[in-house]
């Protein structure tokens, strides 16, 4: 396993400063498809550099929330706030300018490209020179904050590999280096523990708890002993529904959490 980056090292890695306020408020999000409330009456505040857990059995909608936060969905009613600034229906490229992140359950990977090149078109494409076509020289700043970013998710080792010959697992933190380009000051994580191994999971606890303070984040995850560790306070959902709230503690050793979600047997 290795070992976390340092973080002198990893506060380098986006210099997005945290505003006065909350860096994310919702206020009564519904979405409806059709007849179906997929989430109704949804409010949450996040802080700047506050790291949350949204969990839910299947169907709570906890996708349907990260749809609306990034703009993939609109809300069929209620109002999202991005440090301050009125977002609701502004498109996913817009709130990506403001420093709105995500990543998603299906990877979404160059394959036939190298972990490095990956990174650094990642890095080109929310900077203002995302439209060159210029070779980068060895001493380009993306390509510095992209070698930066390899070596915050642990690839370093593998920066020249094709993604395609990665892992499992290594395309996994490969997409949390994409999601951490361009300085971002709040990032969606969507189930990033699925489908690795013990021993990559316990790597993707040192990750996530080695990014930049200043990095905000919510993490959709099954995988509790993942999610639990990572975060300082945890949103429950159920039907479409604000369920329950509190710190991991309080949220894992809840009688109602332990019947509803985790079969009454987590320890």
């Amino acid at each position: 396993m290795n070992a976390p980056v340092a973080p002198a090292r990893m506060n380098q890695i986006g210099a997005g400063q945290a505003g006065s306020g909350n860096a994310l408020e919702l206020r009564g999000i519904t979405k409806m498809f059709g007849a179906l409330a997929a989430i109704s009456d949804v409010t949450l505040s996040v802080r700047p550099g506050e790291r949350r857990a949204v969990l839910g059995s299947n169907g709570a909608g906890k996708t349907t929330l990260f749809n609306c936060i990034t703009g993939d969905f609109l809300p069929t009613a209620g109002l999202i706030r991005f440090f301050g600034e009125d977002v609701t229906v502004f498109p996913p490229h817009e709130r990506i300018r403001r420093g709105l992140r995500r990543t998603y359950q299906i990877s979404s990977l160059f394959a036939g490209l190298s972990v490095i090149d990956n990174v650094y078109l990642a890095c080109v494409g929310v900077s203002r020179n995302r439209f060159s076509l210029i070779r980068p020289r060895p001493d380009d700043a993306l390509m510095h904050a992209a070698n930066m970013l390899v070596d915050a998710v642990h690839l370093t080792a593998e920066k020249n590999r094709l993604v395609g010959e990665l892992a499992y697992g290594q395309q996994r933190q490969l997409e949390i280096a994409l999601a951490l380009s361009g300085a971002p000051r709040f990032v969606l994580f969507d189930e990033p523990a699925a489908g690795l191994s013990p021993t990559e999971r316990t790597d993707l606890i040192h990750i996530l708890t080695a990014l930049p303070n200043h990095i905000g984040y919510i993490i959709i995850e099954h995988d509790m002993d993942v999610a639990l560790r990572v975060v300082e306070s945890v949103t429950m959902m159920h039907n479409g529904r604000i369920f329950k709230e509190g710190r991991p503690e309080d949220i894992e050793d809840d009688p109602e959490v332990q019947e509803l979600y985790l079969g009454g047997g987590h320890g």
